[in-house]
């Protein structure tokens, strides 16, 4: 039915959501930054987690999920976005 449906496809994008681990390249670095970044990678890591988890609730994360031609989650391009503004290389 679609009740179903729409119940899988929230549960995927909730899962989805917890469990994005981003893959950095530490030897990377951003272009708006002239040095490499990647000693802050465990606080940066924690602090951008937080930041996408407290700008996230399942309604906008589904919304973006479906919007998104890349399927990516709301929580996902905040902390992608995050790591990305604090001069990491985010490679996923």
């Amino acid at each position: 039915t679609n009740m179903k449906k729409l119940l899988l496809i929230v549960g995927t994008i909730a899962l989805t959501s917890c469990t994005y681990k981003p893959v950095i390249d530490t030897a990377g670095r951003s272009g708006t930054f002239n040095e490499n970044k990647a000693d802050q990678i465990t606080n940066d890591l924690q602090h951008c987690k937080q930041v996408a988890k407290e700008n996230t609730n399942l309604l906008r994360n589904i919304s973006s999920w479906m919007l998104s031609e890349t399927m990516e989650s709301r929580y996902q391009v905040l902390y992608k976005n995050c790591l990305k503004n604090r001069g990491h290389s985010v490679l996923n």
